[in-house]
């Protein structure tokens, strides 16, 4: 051991004078110039998907609907951050794709100059501080792409820095809302034979997000039906996306999820599942787990309700609550606590962070139906898919886990197809 000591010493000691120095100072040992991100770009693009259209006037988070032949355009964002030695991190974005998320994008972005990319925590609390007034749905986006880039800059991929806990995924199919006029989910028997379907092609369960009118009986209708095609061991969950009138029609579609032994009940009325005191209630009278606080922005606020009694399972999304780095302390909360979390949605950042999880079940495949595709962008060039024809046979997705987020994307696809860019340097 003194020998070791006696060479550790040598080798940090400044020759002639026997003054110790830091190892990361000998002769430039371990020193290297600190990147500062210098410009983001934030582009806006549009592109159209087959058989997709709408029954309402907004086009709205699952409003969508089977229309044969209609073309249905969709706008998403890709962010690319760029540093002063060079480096790119990038991030194409899902469900946060509306123009008041772009506009919150636009306004952090600045905060963002001249900032050392490692210090992905002072970053994260700069940009909560900066949206405090607002609803956070800009701030995901910059810190996926940030950390797209620290990847990149370490020739590293996000699954090894988050800490591997699976490679694959069990997936589940999220169904687009039931329709009124024919075609796609219309009725409670077309509902049984997609759900048949998707069981057939190893998908691990179904997330069934019913009618937008609320009606009590056809969505109790519908559980019953499901259930009774796909048999008892296969997992439904229900999430009326809070379209029940009153605390009281929760109640009873709630008991109807205890009948069928749903696996989860999900933002159920139009307190938008916000009230834990409502939430709680409805938990103190039901059986099934309720997921809820996909609505609910961020650690502290998510703690607050867990805390109060509000849920039995978190929902979170890296696009919607402040990035992986805002994802990850959820879930390490939640693991604390003895608490299961979902992830909401689909994406390459929500299987990376699945990935270091313990404390989570499925992966959502959202919005899938009948002969209606996702409507994610086609932007991958390196066999990324959340389209269900692409699910493998044992209902698995697999995990990127190349440098940075483990995906390539197609920028020519992306400056084809701009609408609009915002340049911040």
């Amino acid at each position: 051991m003194g020998d070791l000591v006696a060479i550790l010493s040598h080798m940090n000691t400044e020759a002639g004078t026997g003054r110790v120095i830091p190892i990361s100072s000998a002769a430039g040992i371990g020193r290297k110039s600190m990147a500062k991100i210098n410009s983001i770009s934030i582009t806006e693009f549009a592109f159209k998907t087959p058989d997709i259209g709408l029954e309402t006037a907004a086009a709205g988070v699952g409003n969508m609907s089977y229309v044969k032949g209609n073309q249905f355009e969709a706008k998403r964002f890709a962010i690319r951050l760029k540093t002063d030695q060079g480096h790119s991190g990038e991030y194409v974005t899902n469900w946060i794709s509306t123009p008041s998320s772009f506009g919150q994008a636009v306004m952090l972005a600045p905060t963002l100059l001249g900032r050392n990319p490692e210090h992905r925590e002072a970053i994260y609390d700069a940009l909560k501080r900066e949206a405090r007034a607002y609803d956070h749905m800009g701030h995901g986006m910059l810190d996926i792409a940030l950390w797209d880039l620290i990847g990149k800059m370490n020739g590293v991929s996000v699954k090894a820095m988050l800490g591997g806990y699976r490679d694959t995924l069990p997936t589940y199919a999220s169904t687009y809302h039931g329709q009124e006029s024919a075609g796609g989910l219309c009725t409670p028997e077309a509902y049984a034979d997609y759900a048949q379907h998707c069981q057939s092609v190893g998908f691990h369960g179904i997330k069934i997000h019913g009618w937008m009118n609320g009606d009590v009986a056809r969505e109790s209708k519908n559980l019953r039906g499901v259930r009774k095609r796909v048999g008892d061991d296969w997992r439904i969950m229900l999430d009326p996306a809070c379209t029940l009138k009153t605390w009281n029609d929760a109640l009873a579609v709630g008991r109807v999820c205890d009948e069928i032994n749903c696996f989860w009940y999900e933002d159920p009325y139009m307190d938008s599942s916000v009230s834990a005191t409502g939430q709680l209630r409805l938990r103190e009278k039901l059986a099934t787990p309720l997921l809820v606080s996909e609505h609910i922005r961020g650690l502290e606020q998510k703690a607050s309700f867990m805390l109060a009694g509000g849920c039995d399972m978190i929902h979170a999304d890296p696009e919607y609550d402040m990035g992986i780095t805002g994802v990850m302390k959820i879930a390490h909360f939640c693991e604390a606590l003895g608490l299961d979390l979902q992830l909401h949605a689909a994406g390459p950042a929500h299987r990376l962070c699945m990935s270091a999880m313990r404390n989570t079940h499925m992966y959502e495949m959202a919005l899938v139906g009948p002969s209606m595709p996702n409507i994610i962008a086609p932007v991958y060039t390196c066999g990324y898919s959340d389209q269900p024809v692409d699910l493998p046979a044992d209902g698995c997705v697999p995990v990127p886990d190349g440098p940075g987020l483990g995906v390539v994307y197609d920028w020519d696809f992306i400056n084809t197809h701009e609408t609009q860019t915002v340049l911040v340097k």
